[in-house]
């Protein structure tokens, strides 16, 4: 692994989830792949443990003001470990090109979630229905344990209209929660990468999680004084770019088209 290339990854993941919050963690898998050319299974499990830790870090800074709501966290979280459990048992049944092909497909759906976002402002809020809130959070489980994605572009939006939180304690909320979720298929990763006998690199988890922490931080800061609808509307742009390029890449094998 060449050091060189895990530190701009690092900053450009911690970056993003900074500047952007929900959506910005769905570029540690390319990264890990393209960047440190990672395998992909490899990948996807070490993002479920970067973007884990990442999450933690930033839900920890909420506790003191009260953002978080534990009803929200169980009512969510616990379907979503679940769920993320099932979706990494799930993927030792799929191929690494698929999954990178899904990951893709779910990188599109953020593309056009951040280029026409949910008016969450004004939307009518439904009745907190908590089988609402569970099935919604055992369902995004499935898709971050099996593509590597917390999940946070789908998190909010539900957690806002099925939960009826508003958007500070959704932001804060469904970082416990995409925490929990993460390190749940994290662990079932762990006996999946044993079984195909490939292995992860700490060390690259550790300065990739490290540098991402500190870039959020930093990039929470420069969100402050630059224009959000801007800088999401250039990744939405962005991720279609990727989004096709790994669709490209990855698509024709998944397939079983290649020659």
């Amino acid at each position: 692994m060449d050091l060189m290339l895990a530190v701009p990854g690092a900053i450009a993941i911690g970056l993003s989830l900074g500047l952007l919050g929900s959506g910005g963690s769905i570029l540690t898998v390319p990264v890990l792949v393209y960047l440190i050319g990672q395998d992909e299974k490899v990948a996807i499990a070490g993002s479920l443990f970067i973007v884990g830790s990442i999450a933690l870090a930033g839900g920890l800074q909420f506790l003191r003001v009260g953002f978080i709501q534990w009803r929200s966290v169980l009512l969510f979280g616990l379907p979503g470990m679940l769920g993320t459990y099932l979706g990494a048992m799930l993927s030792a049944y799929v191929s690494g090109v698929m999954q990178l092909a899904l990951f893709a497909v779910v990188m599109l759906i953020a593309s056009a979630l951040m280029l026409r976002p949910i008016d969450l402002q004004r939307t009518e809020v439904s009745a907190r229905a908590a089988w609402k809130i569970a099935v919604d959070g055992l369902v995004v489980g499935v898709i971050t344990g099996l593509v590597g994605v917390g999940g946070g572009f789908l998190i909010v939006p539900a957690l806002v209209l099925l939960g009826g939180l508003s958007m500070h304690q959704a932001v804060a909320t469904s970082l416990i929660v995409i925490a929990l979720k993460s390190f749940s298929g994290f662990y079932k990763y762990l006996d999946v990468l044993e079984q195909q006998s490939l292995e992860l690199d700490w060390k690259t988890l550790g300065i990739v999680t490290a540098l991402g922490i500190i870039g959020s931080v930093v990039g929470s800061k420069l969100a402050r004084r630059l224009p959000q609808d801007r800088l999401k509307r250039w990744f939405g742009y962005f991720l279609i770019v990727m989004g096709i390029y790994i669709l490209a890449r990855s698509g024709p094998a998944a397939l079983g088209l290649n020659s």
